[in-house]
């Protein structure tokens, strides 16, 4: 008779999203500091691309030297889940959007993709990820 399923209500279902946003904008400034700390200038911090596309978004774009980093920034309670929450569509969409911007700067320099991986207190870094 009586339904032993719990009631979610809206509000707390949009305070999850809400939590889970703030959570990632911490981690991208984690990273971004992380950076800095290895010598890396930050040029954009979630640069999104226009319409035509596939509307992704980079969460930042260093450099250091003669190299432009795009790194997608993934916060997880563990490095395997953080790693497994890049999809191949997410690369293909990351990579066009850093064809984008490459195309937009003019840069002729090299570039390439990594990934920080924040799990905890603990930042992973892996280059050459993408």
């Amino acid at each position: 008779m009586f339904s032993n399923r719990v009631k979610i209500s809206v509000a707390s279902r949009m305070h999850s999203k809400r939590n889970t946003y703030f959570t990632g904008l911490g981690a991208e400034f984690r990273a971004r500091w992380f950076l800095r700390f290895h010598g890396y200038r930050i040029l954009e911090s979630r640069y999104i691309t226009g319409r035509n596309t596939g509307r992704a978004e980079i969460d930042v774009i260093a450099k250091r030297a003669n190299t432009i980093v795009f790194i997608e920034v993934k916060y997880r309670p563990d490095l395997r889940t953080a790693w497994d929450a890049i999809s191949v569509h997410q690369a293909i969409r990351l990579r066009r959007a850093a064809e984008n911007y490459l195309a937009k700067k003019r840069w002729r320099g090299d570039a390439r993709f990594d990934v920080i991986a924040v799990c905890g207190h603990k930042i992973y870094w892996a280059k050459n990820a993408i």
